[in-house]
């Protein structure tokens, strides 16, 4: 007998399975699901380490040890806050951006592979239902037509 899935069992399901690819995807990119969220949180925008605190759920001090890290690679830099002599700001080096773009073609490719098999149908539905879903979450991987 076939399986009746729930939505939240469904979502959670869906969670795991794309968490699991995320973090494959980085590993294969040589970035930890730490730096991969970080890199994609700061896409096309430099932020200020509180609101990446939040963005990223992490603690002001881990975050600060993830952003170390991340400019030792050379992945990211800080910057001056115009607006706050004593905030300092994330930005994306070339490096950064380069690794960011890589981890995003890859992840991307393999997220529309778990949809190939559906109908066309049924995969616009899927895109159209899941847009109003998450119409309120910040926009931290961007469509690469967006």
């Amino acid at each position: 007998m076939k399986e009746t899935l729930g939505a939240a069992s469904g979502l959670v399901r869906l969670t795991f399975l794309v968490q699991n690819l995320y973090a494959e995807v980085g590993r294969g990119c040589d970035l930890t699901t730490a730096q991969a969220q970080m890199l994609c949180s700061l896409a096309d925008r430099s932020i200020g380490m509180a609101e990446l605190s939040s963005m990223l759920g992490l603690e002001r001090s881990s975050l600060t040890g993830l952003v170390d890290r991340a400019q030792q690679r050379g992945l990211v830099v800080r910057e001056d806050d115009p607006q706050d002599r004593r905030a300092v700001k994330v930005a994306l080096t070339p490096a950064g951006s380069a690794a960011l773009h890589r981890f995003h073609d890859e992840l991307t490719e393999r997220l529309d592979q778990l949809l190939q098999e559906l109908p066309a149908t049924e995969r616009d539905r899927f895109t159209k239902t899941l847009g109003r879903v998450v119409a309120d979450a910040p926009a931290v991987f961007a469509d690469a037509g967006s």
